[in-house]
């Protein structure tokens, strides 16, 4: 395999990044377009969750499955393939109306959600090849350098994307901030094209048809379970159901993977220790990161009454501190190593998360940014060395693979974070709100209580409510609220641990690969 990705590594870091960009801008803008979804195509709140759920699906099933396709037909080639197929599906969720009337038995929303999955599916095929472009145009030595780059760079673009989208919607209409990746895929497109040098393995293997199947089944059976398991409840039948099915086609891929002379993913590349542990850290980091934050938009504008712009504003300090704190975390790791720095961004984690947990129902700008600039000095340091782990430990034939098992583990923690403490808040909201109820919960029927506990994981209350209940629903809120995040600090002290037995990645270009 050829390991020069360009002639200029920072040039490829640029092209990739773009195209990253394009990806979290659309990530981070959906939820403030939701609102305006609804009101215009009509949609239900399972149709909302489909806008998002189905996204994660197609994204989770096929990332590791679509690195591999990098490692085979080239990571240039895919990359670009990606980028162009996820603006196009962008392009085409903006005219998700106008599909609906010319193809018939199709609704909008059915439209919308349909190309929602698209876009997942061109999303797997570029996030793990820009990760593998990155690790073939840079050195061993600037690994490190260019992955916290890469973070500040997803920083900005997550610091952006609130605003941006903010700005689009209320001036505008929901649908361009999904057109806004037809021009930055279209440079990405350009700059992908002329900088990038391709990169392909010299001998085509064939793809493991048994494997993609067994694993997409896995996959989809886990994240399905991880998004239904609220609903359905965690120790029903059908949620069982599906976590059997998970273990049965998860241990079925591991066997076959063992005996197959091609395989999907190789397992001796788990049989580095460092690789194994780095995956298991981000999925850790991830559920205490992605599983806590979910709140934090309902608490802002549910409890605070804050515009969606308004919101986006206050979470900022995370998203902008990620622009600073990423290269340093960067310059870090190639000082001290993974151990001592991820170690110490895990402590700064638990200790943001901690002062998150004992934020106040009227927390001002100051309260809550203060724990949100730490964070972004605290998560920097595990993600971008996390990052490198996986994919710098990793054998060059197989960066894809490796950049997909990182982009797996993050979604999958993400997920399964935002499920698992959900239900512990709600748990916290239906132990707490009869108590801030008083008097009057002895009079409150059990149904519309139960409605009270179901709007209060949501940081509102149902409007004509008097000022008492409306109290009570919120402080119910912020001790669910409390709890989760107390959660997230203890998962990031635990995990701090394993940051022991991690090593920097670098495996000399070339080293051969045993594919058993």
């Amino acid at each position: 395999m050829k390991t020069g990705a360009g002639g200029n590594p920072w040039l490829v870091l640029l092209a990739v990044s773009l195209g990253v960009i394009m990806v979290m801008l659309d990530g981070t803008v959906v939820g403030i377009a939701n609102p305006s979804i609804q009101a215009d195509l009509k949609a239900s709140l399972s149709d909302l969750q489909w806008v998002t759920s189905g996204y994660l699906l197609a994204l989770a099933v096929f990332l590791i499955t679509a690195g591999k396709l990098g490692d085979l037909f080239g990571h240039k080639r895919v990359f670009l393939i990606g980028v162009g197929g996820f603006a196009l599906s962008s392009v085409g969720i903006g005219f998700s109306a106008e599909l609906a009337d010319v193809i018939p038995g199709v609704t909008p929303v059915g439209a919308l959600i349909g190309l929602r999955v698209l876009q997942g599916l061109f999303g797997a095929l570029l996030q793990p090849a820009a990760l593998a472009l990155l690790r073939t145009a840079f050195p061993g030595e600037k690994l490190n350098q260019a992955m916290g780059a890469w973070g500040a760079i997803i920083g900005l673009s997550s610091a952006a994307g609130p605003i941006v989208g903010g700005v689009l919607v209320e001036q505008a209409t929901w649908q361009t901030v999904f057109f806004i990746n037809a021009p930055v895929g279209v440079v990405a497109l350009i700059m992908g094209t002329l900088l990038i040098k391709d990169n392909r393995a010299q001998t085509l293997a064939r793809i493991d048809w048994l494997g993609v199947l067994l694993l997409s089944g896995a996959m989809f059976s886990l994240v399905w379970t991880i998004i239904k398991a609220p609903e359905w409840g965690w120790g029903d039948s059908t949620t069982l159901t599906f976590v059997a099915v998970f273990a049965a086609l998860i241990g079925a891929f591991i066997f076959w993977q063992s005996k197959a002379r091609q395989p999907l993913v190789p397992l001796s590349l788990f049989r580095n220790a460092s690789i194994s542990i780095g995956t298991v850290l981000m999925m850790m980091v991830a559920f205490a990161m992605f599983g806590a934050m979910f709140f934090l938009g309902f608490f802002f504008q549910g409890v605070h009454g804050l515009s969606p712009l308004e919101a986006g504003l206050r979470m900022m300090p995370m998203s902008a501190g990620m622009i600073f704190a990423s290269p340093l975390a960067g310059m870090a790791l190639g000082r001290f190593g993974p151990r001592l720095t991820m170690a110490a961004g895990l402590l700064i984690t638990a200790f943001s998360m901690f002062l998150m947990s004992r934020l106040s129902i009227d927390a001002s700008f100051i309260e809550s940014g203060i724990p949100f600039l730490l964070l972004a000095f605290g998560m920097s340091p595990v993600f971008v060395g996390a990052t490198e782990i996986i994919v710098g430990n990793a054998p060059v034939e197989l960066t894809g693979v490796a950049g997909g098992v990182q982009q797996s583990a993050m979604q999958v923690g993400g997920a399964l974070g935002t499920a698992v403490l959900g239900a512990v808040m709600a748990a916290q909201i239906s132990a707490t709100l009869p108590g801030h109820l008083g008097p009057a919960a002895q009079a409150i029927p059990a149904a519309q209580l139960a409605g009270l506990e179901k709007a209060a994981a949501f940081g509102s209350a149902p409007p004509g409510l008097g000022q008492p209940i409306v109290d009570a629903v919120h402080n119910s809120f912020m001790d669910g609220m409390s709890v989760a995040f107390l959660v997230s600090t203890g998962i990031a002290v635990l995990t701090a641990a394993l940051t022991l037995f991690v090593k920097a990645g670098r495996k000399a270009e070339g080293q051969p690969v045993h594919m058993g």
